[in-house]
């Protein structure tokens, strides 16, 4: 059975745990923090530039952003950023570090429906030691057979990672919620694509659906995969 699916990847942040939300909440303590200094309407996009610009030397993840807050304050105060605003940033920072982890709906039951079944692997990317907190505190890692922390998402890490941990792309399948990162790109490998969307992706992930490609899916929520993979298999 050449197109019979023996590996699910699964990406970790607002897939399997809430994550975005948090950022959220934090932007808004951070527009608030510098509303006489700036338009705070402005605000919000000057960060997200930060963010782009700041990508290919902090990476993805919280430390990034909350240098990315810093560097923008600095901008948009002209350099004359009060002491204690910076203290408030950095707090902030800390405070996501140790956020909660809670698990999405549906995460625990379909773990386990599938991982004797299939060779279950996690691709996340991230801050490594902010990934390796969250999973610990999910209780969710003996679920999977591997686990992948990078620094971004393309179409080589998956060949590399379906190759390396299962038996090639195209026995493959990726489900996440960035079409961005977990999506697209797996499917550009000859995987399969099961985009589960969140409420509070950030924009920076979006990217049209590709709807007309044969692997992909769309689901609701994590407990309706079962139902894709039997559509895959029969």
């Amino acid at each position: 059975m050449p197109n019979r699916i023996t590996t699910i990847g699964f990406d970790a942040d607002d897939t399997l745990w809430q994550n975005e939300r948090f950022y959220r909440v934090t932007e808004t303590r951070f527009v608030e923090l510098l509303r006489d200094h700036t338009d705070p309407e402005e605000l919000p996009a000057r960060l997200l530039a930060a963010e782009k610009r700041n990508l290919g030397l902090y990476g993805f993840g919280i430390k990034g952003f909350t240098l990315s807050m810093i560097e923008t304050a600095l901008e948009v105060t002209g350099g004359n950023l009060p002491p204690s605003v910076i203290a408030e940033i950095l707090a902030a920072g800390r405070e996501m570090l140790g956020h909660p982890v809670e698990p999405l709906p549906n995460v625990q039951e379909t773990l386990e429906a599938l991982a004797g079944r299939f060779r279950l692997i996690m691709i996340t990317k991230g801050d490594l030691f902010d990934q390796e907190r969250k999973l610990a505190a999910s209780g969710l890692g003996d679920f999977f057979a591997a686990i992948e922390i990078v620094s971004d998402k393309t179409m080589s890490t998956y060949e590399r990672i379906f190759s390396q941990h299962g038996d090639g792309p195209s026995r493959s399948l990726m489900v996440g919620n960035s079409l961005k990162s977990d999506i697209v790109p797996a499917l550009a490998a000859g995987s399969w694509g099961v985009y589960v969307p969140h409420a509070l992706t950030w924009s920076f992930e979006h990217h049209e659906k590709p709807e007309d490609h044969p692997r992909f899916h769309e689901i609701a929520e994590l407990g309706q995969l079962e139902t894709v993979l039997r559509k895959i298999a029969g």
